[in-house]
């Protein structure tokens, strides 16, 4: 067991979402081709996060819908000055030694401006339980970690068995490469991320059931002698006034059709997940326009699977929303809106000015000392 010594995070990771898997629209459940998920488009809303000072950005996996996560964060390294990725991989996907080759060759190419996303979720066209997937995930892991601390793989598990030198895949991060970030809600999802991962991201919930999810982490997490940072990833809608901001929120939905918004839920692979459920039963518990709670707006999930609620409000309320968040301790969020940059330039207009943040590759001492710097600048910002 690797001991992980807890320490304080003066600020927070605030990151925005690239929508590789067709995610973005002006008006949610119409399809409009000027937001389709294309190089285009996605490129251009990663290039303005970027620009804005966001400080990493979520590239997710899907097979129906989507762009190759891996392949669109290696054709954006030489497009980026200073902003993180975080590549979603889903675990036995890619042989795990030519993954670990394919993480070290983009961490060298960004200057360890990468981080991953861990997924579980069924590969296209196949199906296992969920003690099988968390365990082929683990075997995936188990084999990362190897590659990036030690000179040999020398693994036997029921899934993988290698014995091989690691001198190709090491990752230009020190200090156990890049950093796992993690979400799932199942029993052996939460222990997966207590034992291995370094980030456990939750979907919206009331304040009152997140900090249950984050107490239950710190106790697994414990049981690994370990500490688990918390990340939150949420769509955001802020506009100069409260009022406006709802009035964008009840427009997004002026043109959904309910049960197009059930097709669009239930085409994603992980549309029958505990998490995705979870999103449904806050939505359930929502008063009639959608709130589950002051600032918090359920409508996003009546038209997409996994994260269903948005933060609504005026610049003040969503700055104290977050704040709230950050002394419960998640300092890492990953943010959206409709559509994407849009929304990333209104709040970078509003909002990211008054928050102080942080690259956590740097807190954790992942990035070398003699690491170039860009013509941006890679320390702290507030």
């Amino acid at each position: 067991m690797n001991l992980n010594i807890p320490f304080q995070i003066d600020g927070a990771e605030i990151s925005w979402f690239a929508p590789l898997c067709d995610g973005d629209d002006d008006f949610l459940g119409n399809r409009n081709s000027a937001y389709k998920s294309s190089w285009e488009n996605t490129s251009s809303i990663v290039k303005t996060a970027d620009q804005l000072g966001y400080r990493n950005i979520l590239c997710p996996s899907s097979y129906q819908v989507g762009q190759d996560a891996l392949a669109f964060v290696a054709g954006m390294a030489p497009l980026t000055e200073q902003i993180n990725f975080l590549a979603a991989v889903r675990c036995g996907e890619l042989h795990p030694p030519m993954l670990a080759r394919s993480i070290a060759t983009l961490d060298h190419m960004l200057k360890g401006r990468l981080t991953i996303n861990i997924i579980s979720s069924d590969l296209p066209g196949t199906k296992l339980n969920s003690n099988q997937r968390y365990a082929r995930s683990r075997e995936v892991i188990e084999i990362l970690k190897q590659a990036w601390k030690q000179d040999q793989i020398d693994f036997q598990g029921d899934y993988y068995k290698f014995k091989l030198p690691t001198a190709p895949i090491k990752t230009y991060q020190q200090n156990g490469g890049p950093l796992l970030y993690f979400g799932g809600y199942s029993s052996e999802g939460v222990d997966l991320c207590a034992e291995h991962c370094d980030v456990y991201l939750m979907w919206p919930e009331t304040e009152e059931k997140l900090k249950e999810l984050m107490d239950n982490m710190r106790e697994k997490a414990a049981l690994y002698e370990r500490t688990v940072q918390f990340g939150l990833r949420v769509h955001v809608i802020v506009r100069e006034t409260e009022k406006e901001a709802c009035a964008y929120a009840d427009g997004l939905l002026s043109k959904l059709d309910l049960n197009l918004g059930n097709d669009l839920r239930n085409r994603s692979q992980d549309s029958n997940s505990l998490g995705v459920a979870r999103q449904s039963q806050l939505r359930a518990q929502a008063d009639k326009k959608y709130y589950a709670e002051p600032n918090l707006w359920t409508g996003i999930g009546l038209a997409r699977s996994g994260c269903g609620a948005a933060l609504v409000g005026d610049p003040g309320q969503i700055v104290a929303k977050l704040e709230r968040y950050i002394e419960m301790g998640i300092h890492s969020f990953i943010l959206s809106g409709y559509p994407h940059k849009k929304e990333c330039e209104l709040f970078a207009q509003y909002v990211l000015p008054r928050l102080k943040t942080v690259s956590l590759p740097e807190v954790f001492g992942r990035i070398p000392k003699d690491t170039p710097k860009s013509p941006l600048g890679r320390g702290p910002r507030n």
